[in-house]
């Protein structure tokens, strides 16, 4: 195990100690955030962020009740509109902290104080921040995991796509930052950690290269922390996408995404002006495709997970896929294994595309990579590796536009091609197979309790969204759109 593997092993065990304070996993690592926000800070030198009062070492120093009244006001003041430095205001906007015993936070405190910080710097800190969320999102009784998608997933669809200097890349889910994480070090890795670049070019990577929003309040703080511990300034709001604080997102040359999937709660509809195809759909995945087309510069590219059912479902689904192909270049699409999202047993894919230069007939054909069919059982003991994505990476090709020379390998082969015709005459239903699929056998194999948990969890919430669209397609105006559709 490295270094920070170490680390965050051991910052993970203090969770035991907090169970009895009745702190839950997720608020321990938003607990986490606070303190090692401010024990970063000392140890990046950069504390003149901070009030002389609330920096670490005040804090640290403190024992008793004396320490968690402290705490306790440090939360709330840094949290407060009027406070200047942006970052620290949403981290610490609404903060509070779950901790009534004066012990535990002085077992944190002093805990935190005696990590190796030392190899933690040599091996950044953000790969120990980014470790920390992992290792929670991995835990089924966290339930982050539905914020968390898997790195190797991430890392590969960053390597196709390739993200370069002076770009705009947007995430309009972002969670807790993976896919801007990725792009940025991909970047940085290909540019000396911006060494090579000019002042404004390092400045506008920083600053205004990485964009996004995030909804949910805890997961907005961590994403906060992941950034700003990985050189990036903020660029991810705390904003509802399909609302019109989506519109306001700046404009993608690169967008990386794995969008929440389900129903909108209440059933609520999208509330942004600019949508005309999912306006009247509480459909979640829908609506965020009509943002990741409308949000594309033209020649902007995407790569991004959707469920099946976006595939497939016809109404809404067949319009917004038909307009997607006229508007865009779906050149690629994924088809992924069961089980490899830690709180989901979802059946999901990758889709690639890139917004055309004009508003027709962009899509001429659509390759087609079954990653689903006849692979292992994968969950807890079997978990998603970077080789996975080997044979689909050399298939896709250097192109990130999905331009470069591929071979269909038949009916036995798991690459093939559909074209624009052929998937007319499917009525734009993308959900194509052609191997025998042992999915069914895959998940038989499985043995640990929590992965055939999220496996049942998956047909049912697979169940009931499609329970719910069929409701919603028999509301009244559902029966107008099915009369217009007819009259067609």
């Amino acid at each position: 195990m490295s270094n920070t593997g170490d680390i965050v092993a051991k910052l993970w065990s203090l969770c035991h100690i907090l169970r009895d304070d009745g702190v839950t996993y997720n608020e321990y690592v938003t607990e986490l955030t606070y303190l090692l926000f401010l024990k970063m800070l000392e140890e990046t030198k950069k504390e003149e962020r901070l009030p002389k009062a609330y920096r670490w070492r005040e804090l640290a120093k403190r024992d008793g009740l004396d320490q968690l009244d402290h705490y306790k006001r440090l939360l709330l003041d840094l949290g407060k509109p009027d406070v200047k430095d942006v970052l620290i205001r949403a981290i610490f906007t609404d903060a509070q902290t779950r901790l009534r015993k004066p012990t535990n936070l002085k077992a944190l405190t002093a805990a935190i104080d005696q990590l190796d910080w030392f190899s933690a710097r040599e091996e950044g800190l953000g790969n120990l921040y980014e470790g920390l969320l992992q290792k929670n999102a991995e835990d089924k009784k966290s339930g982050a995991g539905q914020y968390f998608t898997p790195r190797p997933l991430i890392d590969c669809v960053v390597r196709l796509l390739k993200p370069d200097v002076g770009e705009v890349v947007q995430d309009p889910a972002a969670g807790t930052a993976g896919f801007l994480v990725a792009a940025d070090r991909y970047i940085k890795d290909r540019t000396d950690d911006l060494y090579k670049l000019t002042e404004q070019q390092g400045h506008f990577q920083r600053h205004s290269a990485f964009v996004g929003a995030e909804l949910v309040p805890d997961t907005h703080r961590l994403c906060m922390m992941n950034l700003l511990l990985h050189g990036i300034e903020g660029g991810v709001d705390l904003a509802d996408t399909l609302s019109p604080d989506g519109e306001r997102l700046p404009k993608a040359d690169l967008l990386l995404t794995n969008p929440p999937f389900g129903t909108k709660k209440g059933g609520g509809r999208p509330t942004r002006s600019d949508f005309s195809i999912t306006a009247d759909t509480s459909n979640k995945q829908l609506a965020f495709i009509e943002h990741v087309v409308r949000a594309l510069k033209p020649g902007g590219r995407v790569g991004m997970v959707v469920p099946d059912n976006v595939l497939f479902e016809d109404n809404t689904g067949r319009r917004l896929r038909t307009w997607l192909m006229e508007l865009c270049n779906l050149h690629t699409i994924a088809r992924l294994p069961t089980g490899i999202f830690y709180a989901q047993g979802v059946k999901t894919n990758l889709m690639f595309f890139q917004r055309g230069k004009t508003d027709k007939a962009n899509t001429k054909a659509v390759w087609v990579y079954d990653m689903r069919a006849n692979m292992p059982a994968f969950g807890k003991t079997r978990p998603l590796v970077v080789e996975d994505f080997t044979e689909f990476e050399k298939a896709y090709g250097s192109d990130p536009n999905g331009g470069a020379k591929r071979k269909d390998q038949g009916e036995t082969g798991r690459w093939r091609c559909f074209t624009r015709e052929a998937i007319k005459a499917r009525n734009d239903n993308l959900d194509i197979s052609w191997l025998r699929d042992t999915e069914v056998e895959a998940e038989e194999q499985l043995t640990e309790p929590d992965d055939i948990a999220a496996a049942l969890i998956g047909h049912l919430k697979a169940a009931l969204e499609a329970i719910e669209t069929l409701s919603e397609e028999l509301e009244p105006n559902g029966a107008g759109e099915f009369a217009a559709e007819a009259a067609e």
